[in-house]
């Protein structure tokens, strides 16, 4: 059933357009014809269903965009939402969020993520990966790609529990607020398809569900809405992987870090015209942290050099760097290196954590890890807490070597925790195999929940 616009707001749509403008009412008249009375009786909330040629010779004579033009439309009591949608749909109304901040050290994620975009095979895709890392953002940039280039509508969900929870149009005058109530119904398993495949159908389409965390599958409206749409494609962003048939799966793992300290010649001189942040994306991120929240800081080699082994002990996970990058408003750069090295956990949350609304609605990034151990099944939990036991550099045969498990078992659980960004690989091979570590934010808590199960076989070193 085709949902209706809301009754109210039409007067003051009206008003808001044409002050937006900057006319008067006679000037508005005479640009668009329309007499100064309609005008004055439309902004005053005595005519509340005036024709649509009416106000599609006012929204001409404002020049309104496709946007503000829909939402006036969609003010009139009465209003078909999904026949307004329909003739307004484009890249202009449909656009995704301007992110905030410049995108540091992903540019083969997002060669990826684009390229992946812009086949006609690849329909659904998930970014997966442990929360702060930069889901969001990376999906952020890629939209933006898309929508300037190919001038592809976006369709931005926010699925965290801090978005505003709508189901369609009713009670709002925001034709993208429509959209998302739909694509966000459909997501959870309500209502919607019949109005958003009306919308989209026949049309090049990015859906992005950003933090849907709510279950490892899709829900049989959105596998619908995509069978019907052809030309939609789907991307997630969650910190779980959804088990889907034609999912293409993109773990998102934290920026790279910097060897355990810098190669130096005999005697501790940095080699001629070195640069210490040069090809190191985290050390440059956590830097730019520390400038904003420490001015006064003089960016020298030894501030660079501790900086960098902070970004380390952090594992080169954005927000986790972010945050403590606040705590220098109390601490010092060697004391915030000493917490980070010994209990990180300690400064991953800065003061406001409760009230953020990134990555985990409202979570602190603390939280938000000890649930991502809590979340893993027996085995892959058991295995995480020896492995944590382990300094970095181990290999897949090595682990299965030390525990009394198949190597198929143990390769298949370090997968696992790999796609959950809780396992890294570490640049270089040793004996021609990839070498692994466990991030240092989640070693304590895979201790921890290691040591409630029931005791697993003690890992022995080959």
């Amino acid at each position: 059933m085709t949902e209706q616009a809301s009754p109210d707001g039409l007067a003051e749509q009206l008003r808001a357009a044409r002050q937006w403008a900057g006319i008067t009412q006679e000037q508005l008249a005479g640009l668009s014809t329309v007499s100064v009375r309609a005008i004055r009786d439309l902004e005053q909330g005595r005519v509340r269903h005036p024709r649509r040629e009416t106000l599609r010779l006012l929204a001409g004579a404002m020049r309104l965009s496709d946007a503000r033009r829909a939402a006036l439309e969609l003010a009139v009591e009465g209003a078909e939402a999904g026949t307004v949608m329909r003739e307004a749909y484009g890249a202009e109304l449909a656009p995704p969020p301007k992110p905030l901040r410049r995108l540091v050290g992903r540019a083969e994620e997002l060669r990826v993520l684009t390229g992946l975009l812009a086949t006609e095979h690849e329909r659904l895709l998930s970014v997966v990966g442990l929360a702060g890392v930069g889901k969001t953002r990376l999906a952020q940039e890629a939209a933006l790609l898309l929508h300037g280039r190919d001038r592809t509508p976006v369709v931005w969900v926010d699925m965290t529990g801090t978005a505003p929870q709508t189901a369609g149009p009713a009670g709002t005058r925001s034709p993208r607020s429509a959209l998302t109530g739909w694509a966000r119904s459909l997501a959870l398993g309500g209502r919607g398809l019949d109005e958003l495949a009306s919308v989209i159908r026949g049309r090049a389409t990015l859906l992005v569900l950003d933090g849907h965390d709510t279950g490892p599958h899709l829900t049989p409206p959105l596998l619908e809405l995509l069978h019907v749409c052809e030309r939609l494609k789907v991307l997630i962003t969650t910190r779980e992987p959804h088990r889907t048939p034609g999912n293409r799966m993109l773990p998102l793992g934290p920026l790279p870090v910097p060897d355990p300290e810098p190669a130096e010649f005999p005697g501790g001189a940095e080699a001629p015209g070195a640069s210490l942040t040069a090809g190191q994306p985290a050390v440059e991120l956590m830097l730019s942290y520390v400038g904003h929240m420490r001015p006064d800081l003089m960016p020298g080699d030894s501030l660079v050099r501790t900086v960098a082994r902070i970004s380390r002990a952090l594992d080169g996970v954005p927000r986790a760097m972010e945050a403590a990058a606040s705590w220098l408003l109390l601490r010092s750069p060697a004391e915030l290196l000493r917490i980070a090295h010994t209990t990180p956990l300690d400064v991953v949350d800065d003061v406001t954590a409760g009230d953020t609304g990134v990555d985990g609605g409202g979570e602190g990034l603390a939280a938000l890890l000890a649930a991502a151990v809590a979340r893993l099944d027996d085995g892959p939990a058991a295995l995480l807490g020896d492995l944590s036991l382990l300094p970095d550099g181990w290999s897949a045969d090595q682990a299965a070597a030390g525990l009394s498990a198949t190597p198929a078992a143990v390769v298949r659980d370090v997968h696992a925790l790999m796609l959950r960004g809780l396992v890294r690989r570490l640049p270089g091979e040793e004996d021609g195999a990839p070498r692994f570590g466990v991030l240092n934010l989640v070693r304590q808590l895979a201790a921890e929940r290691a040591a409630s199960l029931v005791p697993a076989t003690a890992f022995v070193s080959s």
